[in-house]
């Protein structure tokens, strides 16, 4: 039926040797070394490298029976091969001749006779059957698990990171807003979603547009915690594959491409090219630096936009909606949906009238809640929401508070749909602080120097020309001698020296003030330290972020430059110097994030040396106006534009100590006052929909249960024996592996030449990097499996057993039948099966023993036989052998009906009670999207016709024998 690799000619059939479930595949196109293979039953289509495809001719011989894509079976009489092509004739049920051309016939067929190969003598040992059917049993239940798609990154399982990828990466094409406070782990967000997009098919393209400091640690995330290994494109790289291939697209190179705004934004062909690239998702990193206004767009903002009407799935990381304004946070939403947030006014409104919902909300979760829903307002404001019902419900299951879980679980349920209502809790996640467990304790050090003698001269003059750079700046003051002269430098250096254990991130404004810093330290104090500053290649930068984290032989300080302040994460060091304060709250709050984050095992101490009034002054009012040096304050931006003027007017001398005291008492009193109001109304609602502790739970122990990393290490340890994968003990939990000169595969999957080293335990696997983490959606893992179901591997085997009922000489046939369903992966046809084998043993008399020798039963019972004579006992018995066949495959069939209907209930149950959830979510939350009802209703329709063609597929046999 098939034959070796041979000449690719257009209209051809042939089949993937690595994906069975593909299908017949046709050649479409052949050129420049490489060919081109449409698989119409899955609508995909494969690009292959012509000398090493893994594909098979496929042409069927006299006798056998075909079926063409409109339905009409033949069999075969004659084989016709013409100009690389066939035809066949034959005859149909009722005797009439016909012919049918290769390019006719039903592409949802597939090829896998596991007793041809029997009587062709390669039978298998009876070990590699039981590792296939073992195989078969571990993907199902990895595909039906809850955790599907989470289970495989290398992250702690947090509950509110996990809820939100649960949540936003389970829709189809979502556009969300991940706006969690600094350092609850957007980043790890947004790879999740990405992640269980691309696991379950969903996804197959992703564009990530990111700040040009930020593009190396976003590579290196992606494929460390994530496996994703992203290609990196900047105008170099685009203009070599040009030169290499006239026309070719640089974005349609790879499926998964990494670029710098400031790339797009400097050449109209570029982003005309990224636009055309067809992509299922686009992630925005630092979208709070798309600036917008309702009568002026910047650039950025503008190819974003451009960039995301035409990609489906769009995911945008930013700062909280509060520190962008209401004006910001609506430039991002317009973003999301442009049909849904499309007047700026509108949406000020629709904001507003959150607030009854808030009140209500509060109400439900008090302690006092059976008291509140006696309360007349309440009762009204629940029944313009849900209903009389919901409300007469409520107060029964209250009346009769014996069960008191039932009045519990219809109360959460109320909560729940009333978080439905808020309108923006779909699309927006944002996490806070406040809510999440595991952040440290901040300590502010102060150091106040002594001024040296030269700043004291020009002091009155910088006050007098009100220079607030060089006064906030004054190693600017001191020129070129400030090295000696500014007392900062000595501070550094006595501190250092006295705690050489402690890793220490060192923070400036300027780029120069860092580079000397460091060179001082190094050349002249014989500190070990590393730079990091905008000046540097991005390689470089790496190079030093590398160097400060190593845990041996590494630097002690790292002095960067604001550039340090964003996006870069150094939670492995404790100690945070601010050699200097910038004039911005939120600044300020990026660089204490670098170290306060999810994941910083130790308090956080922050140190802030300072010897002028004004740093003085600012440190000040942080401190005890702001409080942000102790928490977090998402309200600083608008606090500092409330009292930017005095706030100026202190920071340059020109404020006694009253005025001073008197602006840091009503900074205080507005920031109390803020975090108040922030604390109510929609950020409450907010947090609720961004993460539901409970669900969040359940989710958490499903991944943890499904990582199964004992059986998955027991399992994976028979593949590498199977394999010839050298094993070696490394430690606790972890394992080195190596190619053999015994492998019994050209390459493993994921092994490197030079062996890795590996661990299944996720704590192992968080404190070193270095090691590679399998789990279940490990590419090694998931490469190793298809490899062993997508081919012969155990798929034909002989044993004996000694059972005392059976007699000797007693012939058995164990069938494994899988069932197949040609469907596209984004459909994940195997969740909604039941089963996804059906398991036969039969004996010459037609008996089914099926449950009385169940699969442990014969693999504890199970002796290996010789090949030959294990060739001898299949070449006496093919006859029997093949009426068993017979008997175990119409057996089966008649299974397959309940399964099939089954699988119709799962998907009506399950798809249908959530469209019918959407569509009543959409009457009263604008925010769903049309398109997801209109998908979902697709998904279904799609799936309940795909499952039409559920077919059985014969898998695997094993010969038993009696001794």
């Amino acid at each position: 039926m098939s034959r070796p690799l041979s000449e690719f000619i257009p209209g051809q059939r042939w089949i993937s040797n690595t994906e069975s479930n593909l299908g017949l595949g046709v050649v479409v196109d052949v050129a420049n070394r490489r060919v081109v293979m449409s698989f119409p039953a899955v609508q995909e289509e494969r690009t292959y490298a012509i000398d090493n495809a893994p594909l098979s001719r496929v042409i069927y011989p006299v006798g056998e029976q075909v079926k063409s894509y409109q339905g009409l079976e033949i069999v075969i009489s004659e084989v016709i091969e013409e100009d690389g092509g066939v035809y066949y004739l034959g005859f149909d049920a009722e005797g009439e001749d016909h012919s049918i051309d290769e390019l006719e016939l039903d592409s949802s067929v597939h090829f896998s006779k596991p007793h041809d190969r029997l009587f062709a003598g390669q039978v298998e040992k009876n070990n590699r059957f039981q590792l296939r059917l073992e195989t078969l049993k571990h993907q199902h239940q990895h595909v039906k698990s809850p955790g599907f798609g989470l289970i495989g990154p290398r992250v702690q399982l947090l509950p509110h990171q996990m809820f939100i990828a649960h949540q936003v990466g389970e829709r189809f094409a979502p556009r969300v807003l991940l706006a969690d406070e600094v350092g609850l782990g957007k980043t790890i967000e947004a790879g999740l979603v990405l992640h269980q997009q691309l696991t379950s098919g969903k996804s197959s393209r992703a564009l990530i547009v990111v700040p040009d400091s930020l593009i190396h640690q976003w590579l290196v995330e992606m494929l460390r915690r994530f496996n994703l290994r992203f290609t990196i494109l900047d105008e170099l790289r685009c203009t070599a594959l040009e030169m290499s291939d006239e026309g070719v697209n640089p974005f349609e190179t790879a499926q998964l491409v990494l670029c710098t705004l400031p790339f797009l934004t400097n050449s109209t062909q570029r982003q005309a090219q990224a636009i055309m690239a067809g992509w299922d998702m686009l992630i925005v990193d630092e979208a709070h630096h798309l600036e917008w206004a309702e009568d002026a767009i910047s650039t950025e903002y503008a190819c974003i936009e451009a960039l995301s009407a035409e990609i489906k799935g769009l995911l945008l990381l930013t700062a909280t909606p509060e520190q962008l304004g209401m004006e910001g946070h609506f430039a991002r939403l317009r973003l999301l949906d442009p049909d849904r947030y499309y007047d700026l006014a509108k949406f000020r409104e629709e904001e507003a009238s959150y607030q009854p919902v808030r009140k209500l909300m509060e109400a439900l979760l008090a302690d006092d809640v059976l008291e509140q829903i006696q309360d007349a307002a309440v009762q009204a404001s629940l029944a313009e929401y849900l209903g009389q019902a919901r409300i007469d419900a409520l107060l029964d299951a209250a009346r009769n508070l014996e069960d008191f879980v039932a009045f519990d679980e219809l109360l959460q349920t109320t909560i729940s749909e009333l978080l439905d209502h808020h309108g923006t809790g779909r699309v927006l996640f944002r996490n806070t602080r406040d809510a999440v467990e595991g952040f440290p304790e901040r300590i502010l050090h102060q150091y106040p120097l002594p001024e040296p003698d030269f700043y004291l001269e020009s002091e009155k003059q910088l006050l007098d020309g009100a220079d607030l750079d060089l006064l906030l700046h004054p190693e600017k003051v001191f020129q070129d001698r400030w090295l000696e002269a500014d007392p900062r430098v000595e501070w550094l250096v006595e501190w250092l020296a006295a705690n050489r254990d402690e890793k220490t991130l060192v923070i400036c404004a300027a780029a120069s003030t860092a580079k000397q810093l460091e060179e001082h330290l190094r050349l002249y104090e014989g500190v070990r330290s590393a730079v990091f500053h905008e000046g540097m290649s991005l390689v470089n930068r790496d190079r030093a972020a590398a160097y400060f984290a190593d845990e041996d032989d590494s630097a002690q300080v790292l002095i960067c430059s604001e550039i340090g302040s964003e996006g870069r994460n150094f939670q492995f060091a404790s100690n945070l110097v601010l050699f200097d304060l910038p004039l911005n709250p939120d600044l300020l709050e990026q660089r204490i994030g670098r170290l306060d984050r999810i994941g910083q095992k130790n308090d956080v101490n922050l140190h802030v040396p300072y010897f002028t009034e004004a740093q003085g002054h600012l440190l000040a009012w942080y401190e005890q106006g702001l409080n942000c040096f102790a928490t977090a304050c998402p309200a600083g931006s608008a606090l500092f534009e409330r009292f930017e003027t005095p706030l100026l007017t202190m920071l340059r001398g020109h404020a006694n100590d009253d005025e001073a005291e008197k602006l840091i008492s009503e900074t205080r009193a507005a920031a109390d006052e803020t975090m108040a109001a922030l604390q109510a109304g929609r950020n409450k609602l907010l947090e609720m929909n961004s993460c539901d502790p409970l669900r969040a739970a359940e989710l958490i122990e499903n991944i943890d249960n499904a990582s199964a990393s004992s059986k998955l290490s027991k399992f994976m340890e028979k593949v590498f024996d199977q394999f010839g994968v050298e094993q070696q003990h490394h430690s606790t939990n972890s394992i080195v592996l190596h190619p053999s000169d015994h492998m019994h595969c050209e390459s493993f999957p994921g092994l490197p030449e030079e062996g890795m080293t590996a661990t299944f335990n996720r704590t192992t696997a968080l404190s070193r990097e270095d090691m590679h983490f399998l789990s279940w959606e490990h590419p090694m893992v998931a490469g190793a499996m298809d490899m062993i179901l997508s081919g012969e591997f155990g798929n034909a085997a002989v044993c004996s057993i000694k059972l005392p009922p059976l007699k000797p000489g007693t012939l058995l046939l164990e069938s494994i039948f899988t069932l197949h369903c040609a469907a596209p992966k984004h459909l994940q046809v195997q969740r909604y099966l039941p089963e996804t084998l059906v398991r036969i043993v039969v004996d010459v008399n037609k008996t089914d023993l099926s449950k009385v020798l169940t699969e442990q039963h014969i693999n504890n019972l199970a002796e290996r036989v010789g090949k030959r004579q294990a060739v001898d006992i299949v070449k006496h018995t093919r006859t029997e052998i093949n009426a068993m066949v017979a008997e175990a495959e119409e057996l089966a069939e008649k299974q397959q009906p309940a399964i099939y209907a089954a699988a119709q209930e799962n998907v009506s149950h399950v798809l249908g009670a959530e469209i019918e959830r959407m569509v009543a979510l959409a009457e009263i939350n604008p925010n769903i999207r049309a398109e997801e009802i209109a998908a979902l209703v697709e998904r279904q329709e799609l799936l309940e016709g795909y499952l039409e063609t559920l077919q059985l597929k014969l898998d695997a046999i094993r010969v038993i024998v009696a001794t």
